[in-house]
C-alpha cells in the first residue's frame, strides 16, 4: 500500500482569475478512510479531479505513489452488461486493447465479488440490480483495478437508508479489512463520523479545515459550512454512547427563521 497521499499547496482555477479553492495543505493517511464535505459548487468534483489525476492543478502538487481507481456517483451504461461483464471493465489496464480476458482475470473479478457478497448475481443483467447492488458492483470493479486507494464520488447520494448503511459499512471494511485508503465526497456529517478516520471542510477559496474527524466535525463548522443550523445529537446505541449530527430546517444559522 501507499505512504499516503499529500496536497500541498493544492489549488485550481479554470480561467485564472477565479480560484476555486487554493493553499490547500491536507495529509491523507495510507489505510485511512478520508471524507469531503461541502455545499455544491465549493470544489468538490475540482478537488476529485485534481487527486485523480485527470486535472492538473492551477497551484501546488498531489503527491500519490500507488494507483488510484474511481468509483463514480451515477452509472450510466449503453448496453445491458453482464455484472461479471462490467466487473471484468476494471481489469481494462491489464487486459489491454482488442484482447480477450484471460482466466486469470476472470478469476479476479469473481473474487471481487464474492468479497463484496454479489457472486450470485455475476450472471445477472447489471440494469435489473437495485441502486446498492449497482454501487457495490462498481466497487468490484475498482477492486480488480487493483489500486491501492478508491476514490468515491458521493456514493451513498442515490441510495435508500438500508443501502447507504450497507455502503458505508463497506467503506469501513475496504480500510479496516484490506488496507485500503478510501476517499469520499459527501453532504452527510453523520456518514462521514460514521465511516471517516479523518475528514476535510471545504470552507472557502482559502479557508478550510482538516482533522479528525471527531475533532473537525463540530456544530459551528459544520452550520457555516452549510448554511443552516445544525446540531450534535448524542444518544445510546447497545449500551454505548455514539453520536450524529442534524439539521434543524426552517431556522438559519443566526438563529431565527430562514
Amino acid at each position: 500500500m501507499t505512504d499516503g497521499i499529500a496536497l500541498s499547496g493544492l489549488g485550481h482555477s479554470y480561467d485564472g482569475r477565479n480560484w476555486i479553492f487554493r493553499d490547500y495543505d491536507v495529509a491523507i493517511g495510507a489505510g485511512s478512510v478520508f471524507a469531503i464535505l461541502g455545499p455544491n459548487g465549493c470544489g468538490k468534483t475540482t478537488l476529485l479531479k485534481c487527486l485523480l489525476g485527470t486535472l492538473h492543478p492551477a497551484a501546488g502538487s498531489v503527491r500519490c505513489k500507488g494507483q488510484i481507481a474511481f468509483v463514480p456517483q451515477i452509472f450510466q451504461v449503453a448496453f445491458d452488461y453482464s455484472v461479471l461483464d462490467m466487473v471484468l471493465m476494471g481489469r481494462a489496464k491489464s487486459i489491454g486493447f482488442f484482447a480477450q480476458p484471460v482466466k486469470h482475470d476472470i478469476a479476479e473479478a469473481w473474487t471481487a465479488l464474492d468479497r463484496l457478497g454479489m457472486a450470485d448475481f455475476a450472471e445477472r443483467p447489471f440494469g435489473e440490480l437495485s441502486g446498492g447492488q449497482r454501487q457495490l458492483v462498481i466497487l468490484a470493479r475498482a477492486l480488480v483495478a487493483k489500486a491501492d486507494t478508491i476514490v468515491m464520488d458521493e456514493p451513498t447520494s442515490a441510495l435508500d437508508m438500508k443501502n447507504q448503511s450497507l455502503i458505508l459499512e463497506w467503506i469501513g471494511r475496504l480500510s479496516g479489512n484490506f488496507g485500503y485508503t478510501v476517499i469520499f465526497t459527501t453532504h452527510n456529517p453523520a456518514q462521514a463520523l460514521a465511516a471517516a478516520d479523518d475528514v476535510l471542510l471545504m470552507l472557502g477559496e482559502r479557508e478550510y479545515a482538516s482533522g479528525k474527524a471527531q475533532d473537525i466535525l463540530r456544530e459551528e463548522s459544520l452550520s457555516r459550512l452549510y448554511g443552516v443550523s445544525i446540531r450534535r445529537v448524542p444518544f445510546e446505541h447497545n449500551g454505548e454512547p455514539q453520536v450524529t449530527f442534524t439539521p434543524i430546517y426552517g431556522v438559519n444559522v443566526s438563529g431565527g427563521p430562514s
